[in-house]
């Protein structure tokens, strides 16, 4: 097949710096070795600073610790207080919650008015548990029954 002779057929494909558009004139990204630099092995030297005094802030550097997310049970847990910082045994206190009043509501309905209803606030087991850092008294998490 020929080519209609109205359309010229270009000869070759545009330049990569036509195609792109990049200018000639500005530098390049990287160095290149100057007369008499030899290239190392691991890439161009370099070029030194050219009389450049060192920055006048030093760069601070700053700790950062990522914990794992605790999940809080009816036991002590060891870990890092995030109040502190300091490593701990947390220290249990037990509240009332939604199981120890459905427990009560529930023995009440059974009968025991006289009193007997009243064993679940005295059950550790039925109660929420706080976990509080024993040095600093911070409350850390919760661990609701219901």
């Amino acid at each position: 097949m020929s080519a209609p002779s109205g359309n010229p057929v270009p000869s070759a494909p545009p330049s990569y710096e036509e195609a792109v558009g990049v200018n000639m004139n500005y530098p390049h990204p990287y160095p290149t070795p100057g007369p008499g630099q030899q290239p190392d092995g691991k890439g161009m030297n370099p070029p030194p600073h050219m009389g450049q005094p060192p920055p006048a802030n030093p760069i601070t550097v700053q700790t950062v610790y990522v914990q794992q997310p605790v999940v809080f049970y009816d036991r002590p847990v060891q870990m890092r207080c995030p109040s502190c910082n300091q490593v701990i045994v947390t220290h249990l206190s037990y509240d009332s919650g939604a199981l120890t009043w459905l427990s009560c509501g529930g023995l009440c309905l059974l009968g025991c008015i006289a009193g007997c209803c009243l064993i679940p606030f005295c059950i550790d087991a039925l109660k929420d548990v706080d976990h509080t850092c024993p040095k600093c008294n911070a409350l850390i998490g919760s661990y609701k029954r219901l």
